[in-house]
């Protein structure tokens, strides 16, 4: 018995080589909706176990349910390749066990070795879109035979401009799916009318709000006055916190690059992931800091969906994420499957608006810090307004009868005719003979 159900021998066997003995709430949820026919729109927190939730109930059915003859039955889309790599990791961990084969596309590979893997029609695809629309449209790739149809991190793909793919691979797929949407935020103008569209009277799933506390994370912040200082405090941070595993995020490629460079000259085991590397490079990065060769890793917004990596336990925001979803998708690289965490944000001036904004969104505060030795001289907006933004300082109006005199003299000033109203009005023809000295008038143009 796993989440109330009976499920595959094999997929237990899968379990229990992994040590997993009891289900998550995610999954005690899901995963008899899915096994109902249901389809399901999930809303639960990162590191929740939703990928087990989907992937087990579908396993269960393909199991049962034999169809020699057909195609890929099973679909997985996903935002990223890193996700789509994760992803195809957890599904391979079950289907070892079985006779299920599952195959992964994401764009950095050849189109020739992909071809080859969708020839074999493997049970269950992990895909992100735009590379299977590619084989789509190079009819390489065929979704007749879907039966389920699974959007991981839904919120996450309309954000990045995924509309038109996804509404594409959903027509390509069988009218008779079963349809699974997910994501740790489902708060998105778009996943509404994706749900509408693609869904047929999906049963709502929320563990837990997306603003809730994460009470396995301890979330501090420390105040920075620039850059400079910033790595510093970097620098004393990943020297004196206790730690197995770290990642570091930023906003640009330009300050990851940088900032590793920086920090290479510090210490060891530094390793920068961002997205202009190519897939190759990416998964030798992932390899490294799995393996454990590298233990600190400097990452841009692309890490910070679907990476599940062991000891991982520290989290820095140098540059503090623009939005409220994707602090919240960072921190949560930490404190996953109910281990502890800690996640710091470097404040700078510029960013004050900003954390409150977050603080707001996710109806929690940071944790004030100061480190003695590199204390900013920056100690916070003098006023702050009741939503935790800086209050504006509104400027006196200068009183009294020399205020009056020249608030007067300005006044006059303005009333007076410009220099150019002086001068008079323009004339409407030159001044002078028009007949130059050999007594011709100038040439006229032409109309």
């Amino acid at each position: 018995m796993f989440a109330g159900t009976e499920l595959h021998p094999r997929l237990i066997a899968g379990l229990e080589k992994q040590s997993i003995t009891e289900a998550t709430d995610v999954q005690l949820e899901v995963i008899p909706e899915v096994l109902r026919g249901s389809d399901v729109q999930v809303c639960a927190e990162t590191g929740s176990g939703k990928t087990f939730a989907y992937l087990l109930p579908i396993m269960q059915k393909l199991l049962t349910v034999d169809a020699p003859d057909s195609a890929t039955r099973a679909l997985v889309i996903v935002p990223t390749r890193e996700l789509a790599r994760q992803v195809f990791k957890d599904a391979k961990r079950l289907t070892d066990m079985n006779h299920l084969e599952a195959g992964v596309l994401t764009g950095g590979e050849e189109f020739k070795y992909q071809a080859a893997v969708l020839r074999k029609n493997p049970e269950i695809l992990i895909a992100t879109p735009g590379r299977l629309v590619d084989h789509l449209k190079r009819e390489t790739a065929e979704l007749g035979d879907i039966e389920f149809l699974v959007l991981d991190e839904a919120d996450r793909m309309l954000d990045m401009g995924f509309s038109e793919d996804m509404e594409h691979i959903v027509g390509k797929c069988g009218s008779e799916r079963q349809t699974l949407m997910l994501s740790a935020t489902l708060r998105h103008e778009g996943v509404g009318r994706a749900v509408r569209s693609w869904l047929k009277d999906p049963v709502e799933i929320t563990t837990q709000g997306i603003q809730e506390r994460h009470d396995d994370i301890t979330q501090q912040r420390i105040l920075a006055d620039d850059n400079a200082h910033k790595d510093r405090l970097l620098t004393w941070l990943l020297a004196n916190e206790t730690y197995d595993k770290a990642i570091v995020f930023v906003n640009k490629r330009t300050e990851a690059e940088r900032l590793s460079e920086f920090l290479r000259r510090h210490r060891e085991g530094i390793a920068v992931l961002h997205g202009d590397m190519t897939q190759d490079e990416r998964n030798y990065v992932m390899q490294n800091v799995r393996e454990g060769r590298r233990n600190i890793l400097v990452a841009t917004d692309v890490a910070a969906r679907g990476l599940d990596v062991d000891g991982l336990d520290l989290v820095i925001n140098y540059d503090l994420a623009r939005k409220g979803d994707e602090y919240i998708h960072r921190i949560g690289r930490t404190g996953r499957a109910g281990r502890s965490g800690l996640a710091i944000s470097l404040i700078a001036p510029n960013e004050w608006n900003l954390k409150a904004a977050i603080e707001r969104y996710i109806q929690q505060e940071m944790d004030s810090r100061t480190i003695k030795e590199l204390k900013a001289k920056y100690t916070g907006p003098k006023k702050v307004k009741a939503s935790g933004k800086a209050a504006g300082i509104k400027k006196k109006k200068p009183r009294g009868p020399a205020a009056k005199k020249a608030a007067a003299k300005k006044a006059a000033e303005k009333k007076g005719p410009s220099p150019k109203k002086k001068n008079g009005p323009r004339p409407s023809r030159p001044a002078g003979n028009l007949m130059d000295s050999e007594g011709f008038a100038p040439i006229k143009r032409k109309k």
